[in-house]
């Protein structure tokens, strides 16, 4: 297989393309640094298409390796012929080499390799072939009984040659391709309920109750969405519902016996015939089935992580709230909720604890302590976390805003992953005196005012805007969390005086041990002048500078140009192009620039200049605002002076709410109460929708129409359908 030329047809790309960015990966270039400062070599291509073609090229990369693996095991057994290296050769997907290599896998004892140690197998031979069509099949057989191994009667020689026989048909890539093809085509799932036990606790019925659509249901395989496989999945695991597929026994037996039965009167026919019927109700079809939902749950778990994935980077890349004073409030019931007020810096200025909610319910004297610490430190924003008690909290803060003589407002963050980050290792290095349970509440003050500098500091899949999470391939989902991480730090840029280690860790090039030394080379030396400073910083070289150092910012420095995405690895040609336009290398000098005819001259200047086209319209948008943050395009929090309740919601009212969440089948939003509202897919637009993230992403700001509120089930349906 030619790799790059199936690369370039799979993505539909030039030669160059393909081959630069292999060569580019190959050399151990990161994603993000080959998608924003080798856009040339490229064409262009941006990281979500480099990630697929980098992805891609491994699997194609280790189906080459398994080939090579597959040919030496089948040839050290003296089975390797020109016709099955060709069909080895050809193959395209490692299921179709599972195929190929199955005769020859060394097997456990079955009992087809059984039958072939009494002898039987040249019996078998003679009745597949249909070569005899004279004779006496029984009698045949006969000659095949040996008391020493175990052969007593021709009955037993013939079922051996069966088992033998069974076993062929199982093993034939042929056969197993085309059965697979039409069970997933023709088949159906079918899933039954598992009844309680006799003395089974009746509580089980509770939680069984989330299963109900699954206790007797039906859908043809090829159209089960991915998150009904993963919740069939997740139901059958907790052994409340029984799964299988229609085995369409009666339609691909025939077809099996007119592909194989070649001779209608050809010696021990019906012996076929039977060992034909034996090899797919025994072999073939159990294993297709469980090859179907392998291919089903890998499928459904890729869709999920994508999911996850498209959901975190608009969260991750939320507007900033620069320059405020933001008070964290971390709700709870028992324990009290959580106060911690930072400035706009996100440094800590106060922190306490009041008892506003059940069982305490000190509210006057929780609305006073409130009112004190905004007073005291002029807070502009309240953030209330979403978890226990958040509604509780949220009803206070609404009341003691109407009552207070200032402007002041509230908005709900989401709070997965602080009471994690609270009670970890670099929560307790950043906050050593400051007990765990505070913690929490920094956290959600500092995420309001910068989510992405915060939010790295969580392990990504406990964010909490995916589905099933606990039921995907761990280590798929970690990498792709991992890689929306980075790709969303390394676009916005991280400012290398003020970043955490966790922040710098996602930096182009940079490990964790590299982050840690930048840290420590701030600490003692003071804040960074340049860029070119980080060639002093502990195990971090020159190729690592060069893949890093266009994503650090340093504000205020000596160079206006290590402000911006400018790459050090440019700046010649940038301050070529700024002496030629006369134009001051300073931040005042730059944005008094005009750049529409600058931009019209492009391809004179690049040539000029000795660069790219592409690099200098890149250096121009840099240079147009300096120190831009992209984030600053991101809707912002909805902020709220009020509060509201589901009872006071009525089928008809129009709000406005967040987006918190979008699956394949719709997305949740924040309308102001308790309970998130469910937009279903149906309802998400006046046109046909097929994925609800064509047209929301979480964090976005929408109108919503209340459908139907449930108060027993506490569930509110919205829509976005006729506002």
């Amino acid at each position: 297989m030619d790799i790059l030329k199936q690369l370039q047809d799979e993505f539909r790309l030039k030669p160059f393309q393909v081959n630069n960015t292999v060569k580019l990966i190959d050399e151990g270039n990161t994603i993000p640094f080959i998608a924003r400062y080798r856009k040339e070599q490229t064409g262009t291509l941006d990281d979500v298409t480099l990630r697929e073609l980098d992805e891609r090229l491994s699997y194609l990369r280790n189906l080459e390796g398994k080939k090579e693996e597959i040919k030496r095991h089948i040839e050290e057994q003296g089975s390797l012929t020109e016709e099955l290296t060709a069909e080895i050769e050809k193959a395209t997907t490692i299921q179709r080499l599972e195929d190929l290599y199955r005769p020859y896998r060394p097997k456990r004892r079955t009992r087809a390799t059984m039958a072939k140690e009494k002898g039987l197998d040249s019996l078998a031979d003679l009745i597949f072939s249909q070569s005899e069509t004279c004779g006496d099949i029984a009698e045949i057989a006969s000659g095949y009984i040996d008391s020493e191994k175990g052969v007593s009667s021709a009955e037993e020689a013939l079922a051996g040659a069966m088992d033998i026989m069974a076993e062929m048909i199982s093993d034939d890539p042929a056969h197993r391709e085309v059965i697979r093809k039409k069970l997933y085509e023709e088949s159906v799932l079918e899933t039954s309920e598992i009844p309680l036990k006799d003395g089974e606790e009746e509580s089980k019925k509770t939680d069984r109750s989330t299963y109900e659509m699954y206790f007797s249901y039906t859908e043809p395989v090829k159209k089960v969405p991915s998150h009904r496989v993963l919740a069939i999945n997740r139901a059958e695991a907790e052994k409340v519902i029984k799964v299988k597929l229609s085995s369409l026994e009666e339609t691909i037996v025939p077809l099996l016996k007119a592909r194989i039965v070649s001779q209608s009167k050809s010696l021990g026919r019906e012996y076929l015939e039977e060992s034909i019927a034996d090899s797919y109700k025994r072999l073939i079809f159990p294993s297709v089935e469980r090859e179907i939902r392998n291919e089903l749950t890998e499928s459904a778990e890729a869709q999920a992580i994508k999911v996850f994935g498209l959901n975190l980077q608009p969260l991750l890349l939320q507007a900033p709230i620069k320059d405020k004073v933001v008070m964290g409030f971390d709700p709870a019931y028992r324990t009290g909720c959580k106060l911690a007020v930072v400035d706009g810096t996100g440094k800590l200025l106060e922190y306490t604890t009041i008892y506003p909610t059940q069982p305490q319910n000190k509210v006057a004297e929780s609305k006073a302590t409130l009112a004190s610490l905004v007073e005291k430190h002029g807070v502009d924003i309240i953030a209330i976390g979403n978890g226990t008690g958040s509604r509780e909290s949220e009803a206070i803060v609404s009341e003691l805003i109407t009552e207070m003589k200032r402007e002041l407002y509230y908005t709900i963050v989401n709070e997965a992953g602080a009471s994690i980050y609270s009670a970890s290792a670099l929560g307790a290095k950043e906050y050593p005196d400051v007990d765990v349970s505070i913690r929490g509440a920094i956290s959600i003050a500092r995420r309001l005012q910068d989510p992405l500098a915060e939010l790295v500091k969580i392990d990504p899949k406990h964010i909490g805007v995916g589905q099933y999470q606990h039921d995907l391939n761990q280590s798929k989902l970690d990498e792709t969390l991992k890689n929306v991480v980075e790709d969303s730090v390394n676009s916005v840029g991280v400012d290398l005086n003020t970043a955490s280690s966790s922040l710098l860790g996602y930096v182009s090039g940079i490990s964790a041990s590299v982050a840690k030394n930048i840290c420590d080379y701030r600490e003692e030396n003071g804040k960074f002048e340049s860029r070119s400073e980080l060639l002093k910083v502990k195990r971090l070289g020159k190729s690592t500078f060069v893949q890093c150092a266009g994503f650090l910012r340093i504000s205020g420095g000596k160079n206006i140009l290590d402000y911006t995405g400018v790459h050090p690895e440019s700046y010649d040609a940038t301050e070529k192009l700024l002496e030629k336009l006369s134009v001051e290398k300073s931040d005042s000098g730059l944005k008094s620039v005009d750049w529409e005819p600058i931009e019209c001259r492009v391809t004179e200047l690049a040539s000029e200049l000795g660069i790219g086209e592409i690099t200098l319209s890149d250096i121009i948008s840099e240079l147009k605002k300096p120190g831009r943050d992209p984030r600053e395009d991101m809707p912002a929090p909805v902020f709220r002076t009020d509060v509201l309740k589901m009872e006071d919601l009525k089928p008809g009212m129009v709000l406005t709410g967040t987006v918190r969440n979008v699956v394949d089948f719709g997305a949740f939003v924040d309308i102001g109460v308790k309970q998130d509202g469910l937009v279903h897919i149906s309802q998400l637009s006046d046109r046909y929708v097929k994925n609800p993230m064509d047209v929301v992403a979480v964090g976005d700001n929408i109108e919503v129409k209340v459908l139907e509120i449930d108060l027993k089930k506490q569930r509110i349906a919205l829509s976005r359908k006729d506002i």
